[in-house]
């Protein structure tokens, strides 16, 4: 008889998004006559930006005709996107990353699930704590944390780097040794950001214990502060102990058309063993590459008009951001990020749990956020809004929110 991974069945319900979408279906149905407020899922609404859509237009026509259709894409990405990435994301920034360096792929949160295939079940992570928890369950499913310790929210094997208050929500190198860390900055869900000396720091203590660092890098577009790094390979010898993974979803919202891309340079090595060479070899037998359409569309977004609209598209999400951390400032709340990140953190009122204010806030005011406790046992007592959402109905769940 066929067995199963029962990796599976250590994780604890359903994936955090996933319960809060069916509680608010149950609301919805209950209450048809609610307007619905979503700042929860970091979900873009603003359409593409014009250059993406007449890229896109332009690749639908040249799959239409023999001489210009695509079949397959290289495995790598196509070398026009790749160069796009290379030039403007790195080399704009004093860092020289090579093509076959970068690896195209149809999203930030697939290669941050996917990337632990290539090291040894018995490496132990860590994560900042409260974290995207895609990170810790996609480790669970490969038999890498332990046991699930339900009491305190916590997996036996995996180290947790507290990101409270008193550390401004930036966690502090661990105290047991990892063999593989996790970093997001800008930080989802805090949304706190690290200086470039803090960041050198890691880069220096994870060459020093023979770690590497996965280092998510999908809100640097949002990046306002200087000194404030947009890449880990700003810093002196990332190269050989870094990975980086960026995604299109935010800075150009492609969160419908899917697409991303991890960079992993060669001088990243287990021994004489490239993790670059390791990845190329996951990534073609496992993934076709993502469309010529959506890489067509993607290099799109480094072209001069691109830019400046994908520019206007995060001023627009930040201008919200501003407006909800500063109303509920003004409310009498406890806040803080968003100015290097579309997320707004907040404490929950009146000693309420993470759920309970969910409830609360969905009951009372009809707005939807996330809970705090589902990124980790840290973000109890804390509640996540993002700045994602239309400018109108962030002024007027706001209006709503202070009115409680």
């Amino acid at each position: 008889m066929f067995k199963i991974n029962e990796n599976y069945l250590k994780l604890p319900g359903s994936y955090l998004f996933s319960t809060i979408g069916r509680k608010v279906k149950e609301f919805t149905l209950e209450n048809p006559d609610k307007k619905i407020i979503r700042l929860g899922i970091g979900d873009v609404t603003l359409p593409l930006a014009p250059a993406v859509i007449s890229a896109l237009h332009n690749a639908v026509d040249e799959m239409a005709n023999k001489d210009t259709f695509k079949g397959y894409p290289p495995e790598l990405g196509y070398e026009f996107l790749r160069q796009a990435i290379a030039d403007h994301d790195f080399k704009s920034r004093g860092v020289t990353i090579a093509l076959d360096e970068i690896f195209i792929s149809d999203g930030a949160k697939s290669d941050s699930g996917n990337i632990g295939e290539i090291f040894d079940v018995d490496n132990k992570i860590a994560v900042c704590d409260p974290v995207y928890p895609v990170y810790v369950d996609s480790n669970v499913m490969a038999g890498r944390t332990g046991e699930y310790l339900p009491d305190l929210g916590k997996w036996t094997n995996v180290i947790y780097m507290p990101c409270t208050k008193e550390t401004n929500f930036a966690p502090e190198l661990p105290k047991e040794e990892p063999d593989i860390i996790y970093l997001c900055f800008p930080n989802n869900p805090t949304g706190s950001t690290i200086t470039k000396a803090e960041l050198q720091k890691w880069v220096d203590y994870a060459n020093k214990v023979g770690a590497v660092i996965i280092y998510d890098a999908a809100y640097e577009a949002y990046i306002s502060e200087e000194n404030v790094p947009h890449t880990i390979y700003e810093c002196e010898g990332a190269k050989t102990c870094a990975i980086e993974i960026r995604s299109f979803s935010k800075n150009a919202g492609f969160t419908g058309t899917r697409l991303g891309f991890t960079v992993i340079p060669k001088e990243l090595k287990s021994g004489d063993v490239m993790l670059n060479s390791l990845w190329a070899r996951r990534h073609g037998t496992k993934f076709n590459g993502a469309p010529y359409i959506i890489q067509a569309a993607g290099a799109s977004i480094y072209t001069e008009e691109g830019k400046r609209q994908t520019k206007e598209q995060i001023a627009y999400y930040m201008n919200n951001a501003k407006v909800i951390r500063e109303g509920l400032s003004a409310a009498g709340y406890s806040v803080s990020g968003g100015v290097n990140a579309p997320y707004i953190w907040l404490k929950t009122p009146d000693s309420m749990t993470s759920w309970e204010f969910f409830d609360y806030l969905l009951k009372e005011a009809n707005v939807v956020g996330t809970p705090g406790s589902g990124f980790g046992p840290s973000g109890e007592g804390y509640f996540r809004l993002t700045a994602f959402g239309t400018y109108e109905n962030t002024l007027e769940a706001i209006e709503r929110i202070k009115r409680l």
